[in-house]
Parts: C-alpha cells; structure tokens; sequence
C-alpha cells in the first residue's frame, strides 16, 4: 500500500488516485533564462523517480511540467545579452532538454510555456476579477489574498503574520497600488520596451503564480492527484496557486503534495540557489562527471531529505554504481554457458527481494531503503555466477529484475561489446601463451590491453574484460 507525505496535511497519506490506475501529475519547472543547476535537477531527478515508481508499479503517469518563459528574470536576462526573450527562452530550453535527456529524465507528457496560454491566463484572471477575488489597479491585476479563507494552509501560516510582499515581484510602487500588502500579482502591466500581450487591463505579462494555475488545470483538471517541486516553492507560489485555482473552481486544487529538499554545499550546508550565487550547472558538471553517477547520486537519496553535494558524494555514487554494473557483467556472462532449466530456491530468493524493495518504496518513496535491497539481488548475482552451474532461467530473471529495478533509479546498464574481434583475438592469444606456459607474451598482453583501457578478469569460468572507466565521475 503506497502511501506518501503530503505537505498539506503534514503526514502519510495512502495513495488514492482519482481514476484507478492514471496518476495525473503537475510538477514545477524551471524559469529558463539560464542554464538549470543541480539544485533544479535534484527537484527534476526527485520527481522523474517518483515517475518512474508509479510506472513500475503498473500506473499510467500523466506529467505536465511548465516552462516559464517569461518573468523580471527573463526580461533581464534578455537586456543584458542583447537579445529577445523568446530567444532566451528557446536557447536554455534547448539546454534544459540536452542536460536532462543526459541525466535520464523522462520528457514530461506534457512541457507547456506561459507564452503559449496567454489567452488562457486572461481569461482565468478575468473569472478570478468577476468573482471579487480580484482587483485591477493601474494596469496591474491582484489577488486578495484574504478573502481566500484558506489562504496559508499549505505552508500553515497565519495571514496576519506573512510578510510584506509575499509574491517575491515586488517594489515600492507596487505595494503602494495593492488594497494589502499581502495581495500578488496576477498581471502585470508593462513598462518601456517590455515584452507584453493585450489585455484588458492594458499591455502587459502574466504574474509568476497564475501560469501554473492555468497550465496544470489546463492539462490536468480542476482536480489532480500530485502536484510537486521544490521546498523553496511551498509559500509563497503554491500557496497562491491553491488559492487562485480553489477561488476560480471550487474545487479541491491537489490531492497531494510533494516536496522536494534542497541541495546543499560547503561546510555549512548551505543550500544551493541562483539568487546565493553558490551553484553549479548541470553544463558544466556533465563536462567531467558522467551522467549516470550524478542521477544515481540524486536519485538514491529519498526526495524530502536533503543532498549534500561533495566530491566524496560522487566518488561514493560511483562507486556504489560500478559494484551494480559488475553484479550485472558477471551475471551477463555466464548466461553463454548456462544449463537449460531454472533454480527455483534462486528464484524465490529474487522475488522477496523484490518484495521488499516494493514495501520500501511504498513508504514515501524511500529509495535508501530500496537501493539497498538492490544491492542484496546484485550481491545473490554475483554468488550465483561463481556457482560452477548455473540455470538460463534463473540467471535471465535476475538480470530483469536488476534491470527494472535500476530502471526505477533512471539507471540503464552499459552493455559489453564482447564480440569484438581484435579485443577477442588478444584474448584467445594469451589463453593459448598462458596454456603454452609462456607467461612473459601473456603478461605482455595483459599490459597491452590495459594500456587500451581494458581490465582483464581471469574466473573460473573464462577470462572476461570489461573497459576501465576510474576517473571519470
């Protein structure tokens, strides 16, 4: 029985989807006006995990999650480069595919962008205006936030003691056009040479909060099951979210909300942000670390807690993952002399492995728990290739049950080209010298491969190689 910490009501709750089977899932992107860090991938990681889970597990995932192209950010991005928004936008939109297509993140079902739902975004601020929960002012457009009665039970604050320009967009003349300081914008009218559509408040853009309302009702429903991001989003964008959604529809906005934690850095484990300018993009850390290690660093740890990123982190995830790469090597390759047959004992053994990576995943997602399952099926694989028989059956159901399990990781195992001839042919040379007893051409050999990058391994059952990847985190 699944069940998951809903930051709403701040306890466990047994997943029920709205309809059997389909998660409808909403997650928050990135403001794409540079390149994502891995603070933003850790939320993207998190949450593709989760994904993946519900996948595993039988479930069709309907994930939407938006881009927003458009805000102060973008504007000032733009004026500094010279160039439009709508070119920023598509160039770190570009990159934010390359890197997550590089980390293994399955492409939403859906990747809308604010610009795209202009129209959209009117009308629904326009419902908000004639239900009195909104307000034009001087060619802005707010929200009131008290009169949304449950305003602040996301983030379980009281009104009264939220702070003055809770919208994170705001300036002095602002305040002074808002009826309280607590209202956000909805719209935002525009200023000189400022990228804008009509309206009928005049020209101008949409607040940050409203396009996630818009888009995920908009793909999802009144109602959906989970809507995620980052803990740094908790208040004040999906507070405000609920509330403009809940004041538009009536409806209940989420069933579930998830949270993901920070990524931290340095001795004081300060967490990582753009705005801190201690980040690190995800660019330029796949120009030395390989992408399957810092997926599988991010994704082992469960989604609440946070991350600190070190290098012994990484050298730790590295190594962790080549101990599964070789547990599925070793296995691979006795699969060229397994016996017709299977082992039922090995066969039971796999599935209360299973069983119990089941139980620790249902548990909020608890992936430290389920990794470690994972390792105790690699550890029965490479105890089962020692073994001088070994059963074709048996060894192909390990190997699926590693790989769907990695799989939920968002880890594939790197197959082994062992047909390649002139690596085969060295090797079938020093058999032969080393039957011969001429151990200097067979050491000669070994020396030879290794200076190609190939680690040569001599086991009961044939010498097998694999290429020598230490040093490439």
């Amino acid at each position: 029985m699944l069940k998951v910490f809903n930051t709403l009501t701040r306890q466990k709750e047994v997943f029920t989807p709205i309809t059997s089977g389909i998660v409808n899932m909403y997650v928050c992107g990135p403001t794409v006006y540079n390149y994502i860090h891995i603070g933003n991938a850790r939320s993207a990681i998190a949450f593709d995990t989760i994904r993946r889970y519900f996948e595993y597990k039988g479930y069709h995932v309907n994930y939407v999650s938006n881009f927003t192209d458009v805000d102060d950010k973008m504007i000032k991005a733009a004026k500094e480069a010279n160039t439009t928004v709508p070119a920023i936008a598509d160039r770190f939109i570009d990159a934010f595919m390359t890197d997550t297509t590089a980390l293994n993140i399955e492409p939403a079902t859906k990747h809308p962008r604010a610009t795209e739902n202009i129209k959209e975004i009117i009308a629904f601020i326009q419902d908000l205006v004639a239900k009195g929960y909104a307000y034009e002012a001087e060619g802005d457009v707010y929200y009131r936030a008290r009169k949304f009665e449950g305003y602040g039970k996301l983030s379980h604050q009281n009104i009264d003691d939220l702070e003055v320009g809770a919208s994170q967009h705001v300036d002095a003349e602002e305040v002074n056009r808002k009826e309280d300081p607590v209202d956000f914008a909805l719209w935002k009218g525009a200023k000189a040479d400022e990228i804008s559509w009509p309206s009928p408040w005049g020209e101008g853009r949409p607040g940050w909060h409203i396009e996630c309302s818009v888009m995920s009702t908009k793909y999802l429903g009144d109602t959906f099951d989970i809507h995620g991001g980052g803990q740094d989003l908790t208040f004040p964008h999906h507070e405000n979210e609920i509330a403009q959604s809940e004041a538009k529809t009536g409806q209940t906005f989420a069933n579930y909300w998830l949270h993901n934690g920070f990524v931290t850095v340095g001795d004081d484990n300060e967490k990582m942000s753009k705005s801190l300018g201690n980040f690190v993009t995800v660019h330029d850390i796949l120009k030395t670390v390989d992408p399957q290690v810092l997926r599988f660093f991010m994704s082992t740890t469960q989604y609440r807690r946070p991350i600190q990123y070190t290098q012994d982190n990484l050298t730790d995830a590295q190594n962790n993952l080549k101990h599964l790469q070789t547990a599925y090597n070793n296995l691979t390759y006795r699969l060229k002399d397994a016996e017709a047959g299977s082992d039922p004992k090995i066969e039971q053994e796999i599935r209360q492995i299973e069983a119990d990576f089941v139980d620790s995943m249902d548990d909020d997602f608890n992936v430290q728990n389920g990794i470690a399952q994972v390792y105790e099926l690699a550890k029965l694989a490479n105890v089962y290739a020692e073994r001088p028989v070994v059963f074709k059956t048996s060894v192909a159901f390990i190997l699926k049950t590693l790989t769907e399990l990695v799989n939920v990781f968002g880890i594939v195992f790197k197959e082994e080209s062992l047909n390649d001839e002139g690596i085969q042919a060295l090797i079938d040379e020093r058999l032969k010298a080393r039957q011969d007893r001429n151990f200097e051409r067979s050491d000669e050999i070994r020396e030879q491969l290794k200076a190609q990058g190939i680690i040569l391994e001599d086991t009961p059952q044939g010498t097998r190689w694999h290429r020598d990847e230490k040093g490439t985190l």
